[in-house]
């Protein structure tokens, strides 16, 4: 009896990606699976061809050696075809379409070290810290001290968990593999050991001081170095510093990430910052000079020319934030505002009225010019 094309089974064209080869498979699996269809000897049967057509096609040199030879690369025992569907690797290359279709695959909750089942030993997990710094730990940068609740290797057991004299023993269920096979029908199905968690290993006999777990929760105090130049959201990390692993297991990681407090005079954009400062009338239109706080510590005298507007903006060169690992600075860029005097005495105002009849339209040169539009789009309208 002639053998159905494999691409044909999985409904896929000869030059589908693995993506789409797997997608395929997964969905015809579910269709014709023998729990989908109880009873029905044509759905078992569809699932057993389309199981042995996916076992042959997801190998890169099975696949190549069918799309040359057909069904007779895997004749007389030279691999593929029925049988070699259901042998040993084809348990192990289900066991991620099952994992999909009913949640039997893998667990064992965290990712585990040295890559391997059945060595008890898991990574910790990472920690997150959030600290608050003042612009000017940001410009300076600063050693902070932390102080943080958390897990720490049980120095009574040294992480093993048992009680100090013994250690853990193999899982009787599993073997010390960490998972089971459960043989359902014509396959087999691999899960996460439910006496060890697919740690392999079990304790008879806990530790005191840590009731098994390996580790303890203790307060620490770590010191951590804050370079100058650093922004909202920066984060920094420090290998190893995390939450203790189990059973020995390598620690995690701690993350710190930086927000910088507002501040009451500057405001940060990148490297440069931005302030406002309020002028005098007077000095707007004589000119002067006045000096502002640099976030150095220092000060930096602005000069205004005369006839300077409310609204202009100096910039002083290099004196904004620091570049992260690198020495060039930003600049700093001092806005000003000038202030319309209030609370005025009776000789203040007298001179205020006898400077308006002596101005003239260059004295205001900006308000001539809007007045005078105003003036000409009335008079549009009136014609």
């Amino acid at each position: 009896m002639a053998k159905i094309d494999y691409y044909e089974l999985l409904e896929v064209t000869r030059t589908c990606s693995d993506g789409e080869l797997k997608s395929s498979y997964r969905k015809l699996a579910m269709k014709w699976h023998p729990d989908k269809n109880p009873g029905d000897a044509a759905a078992e049967a569809r699932f057993k061809q389309i199981s042995e057509a996916y076992d042959v096609l997801k190998d890169p040199q099975k696949r190549s050696a069918y799309d040359r030879f057909g069904h007779a690369a895997f004749e007389n025992g030279s691999g593929g075809g029925a049988g070699a569907g259901f042998g040993n690797d084809f348990a192990s290359t289900f066991s991620d379409i099952f994992d999909d279709l009913f949640g039997m695959g893998g667990g064992g909750g965290g990712r585990r070290s040295g890559g391997g089942r059945g060595t008890g030993r898991e990574r910790g997990a990472d920690l997150r810290y959030n600290m608050e710094i003042t612009l000017e730990d940001a410009f300076s940068g600063k050693d902070a001290t932390l102080h943080l609740p958390t897990s720490i290797t049980c120095e009574a057991c040294t992480g093993t968990g048992a009680k100090p004299g013994t250690q853990p023993t193999t899982c009787r269920t599993c073997g010390g593999a960490g998972r089971v096979r459960q043989a359902q029908g014509f396959f087999t199905l691999e899960r996460t050991c439910p006496s060890c968690q697919g740690r392999g290993q079990v304790i008879e006999d806990p530790c005191p001081a840590c009731a098994g777990a390996g580790k303890v929760t203790k307060e620490r105090t770590l010191e951590v170095a804050i370079p100058a130049g650093v922004e909202d959201g920066t984060r920094i990390r420090l290998g190893g510093e995390g939450e203790a692993g189990t059973r020995g297991g390598p620690a995690g990681d701690l993350y710190i990430f930086l927000s910088i407090a507002p501040h009451d005079f500057f405001q940060r954009d990148g490297a440069d910052l931005f302030c406002r400062a309020p002028i005098s009338m007077v000095t707007a239109a004589l000119g002067g000079s006045f000096e502002v706080p640099t976030i150095d510590g220092d000060t930096s005298k602005v000069k205004i020319p005369e006839g300077t507007q409310s609204g202009k903006r100096f910039r002083l060169g290099g004196k904004g934030m620091p570049v992260l690992r690198t020495r060039t600075r930003g600049d700093m860029y001092v806005q000003v505002v000038v202030e319309t005097p209030q609370n005025l005495t009776r000789r203040q105002r007298e001179l205020l009225t006898e400077f308006e009849a002596e101005s003239s339209t260059e004295n205001h040169p900006e308000a001539h010019g809007f007045f005078a539009k105003v003036k000409d789009f009335f008079a549009g309208d009136a014609e």
